[in-house]
């Protein structure tokens, strides 16, 4: 299996918390096939967003939530 990685952000209710304020609203940066290249993006949207404290992005390892489906 590929080491699936997802980064996004947005604006947060409380700065310490990933308690977005509004899920419509979440800025997908995109998918990656690597760590170093999630945590690259990730440098680059938080960088762009480094002023404002209530803007948070993160980095989601795909690849620990997926789970083949036993067959029957």
């Amino acid at each position: 299996m590929s080491k699936m990685h997802l980064v996004f952000g947005g604006r947060v209710k409380d700065p310490r918390t990933l308690d977005f304020e509004d899920l419509s609203k979440v800025d997908v940066i995109g998918f990656f096939p690597d760590y170093t290249s999630a945590e690259k993006a990730w440098r680059a949207a938080a960088q762009r967003t480094v002023d404002d404290a209530e803007m948070r992005y993160v980095i989601v390892h795909l690849h620990r939530l997926l789970e083949p489906v036993p067959k029957d």
